[in-house]
């Protein structure tokens, strides 16, 4: 069973105003926004609205005259060798020295750097590599056990006329390495543990020693009636190392 309401009709005013008041819907247009002005007129302002002011010149565009720091540039930079203190001519007059133990020259190993012990370390370290053994921890650690005990050897017998410090006594005992480093390349090519390898490792110890010795003597300035001693010292230091090739 249906039933009917009377619902009265809604009816729209055609002027645009609300049935029980007078009032006209309008929609009030709001104004752009526009950011504050500073209130110092000396201040450069930039706009939002990027048409309605030329821009700002009060900053000059920067000059660029030339590097950063100064007139200074990479082609007057010293090379990263000097930087580090590796003088590659120094290291190579050093060991042409070394190749004649009878004219030594002292004068060029008074400036010590350890730059050229360490290449000749590494290159012994290659040349045992390439016979099949690792012994880079162990000639690095020979080396400073052998440096430190001709300084107190040296050290002991002059005295206290004795002036060789530590820093020079690795220096030389590094350069001084040169012949076993040689030996250590020749044994490549030599039986190992053969005549002529012991024939060979004695040649070249007394090689080292003669150099060790006569630059030890020279460079601290005395020890020079105590030289069959330290000459004995330098001996054992570089027998040691023979063997680390022969053996």
């Amino acid at each position: 069973m249906k039933k009917d309401f009377a619902v009265p009709p809604v009816v729209f005013p055609a002027g645009g105003t609300v049935a029980g008041t007078g009032l006209q819907q309008r929609r009030v247009p709001t104004a752009p926004f526009q950011p504050p002005r500073p209130s110092n007129p000396n201040i450069p302002f930039m706009s939002f609205d990027m048409g309605s002011a030329p821009p700002s010149t009060s900053f000059p565009p920067p000059a660029y005259g030339g590097p950063i720091g100064g007139s200074a540039t990479f082609e007057d930079e010293p090379p990263l060798l000097e930087e580090l203190g590796i003088n590659t001519l120094l290291i190579w007059r050093k060991t042409v020295s070394m190749l004649n133990p009878f004219r030594i020259d002292a004068t060029i190993h008074e400036d010590s750097d350890l730059s050229g012990p360490f290449l000749y370390i590494v290159a012994f370290g290659l040349f045992k590599l390439l016979a099949g053994r690792i012994h880079f921890g162990v000639i690095l650690g020979w080396v400073l056990v052998s440096s430190i005990f001709l300084y107190i050897v040296f050290n002991l017998l002059a005295g206290k006329n004795g002036n060789l410090d530590l820093y020079r006594c690795m220096s030389i005992v590094g350069y001084s390495m040169l012949p076993v480093v040689i030996f250590s390349a020749l044994s490549l090519f030599v039986p190992e543990g053969g005549a002529v390898s012991l024939v060979m490792a004695a040649v070249f110890v007394i090689w080292s020693t003669r150099v060790c010795t006569r630059l030890l003597v020279e460079l601290a300035n005395c020890g020079d009636e105590h030289r069959g001693l330290i000459a004995y010292a330098c001996f054992l230091v570089y027998t040691l190392f023979s063997m680390l090739v022969v053996f």
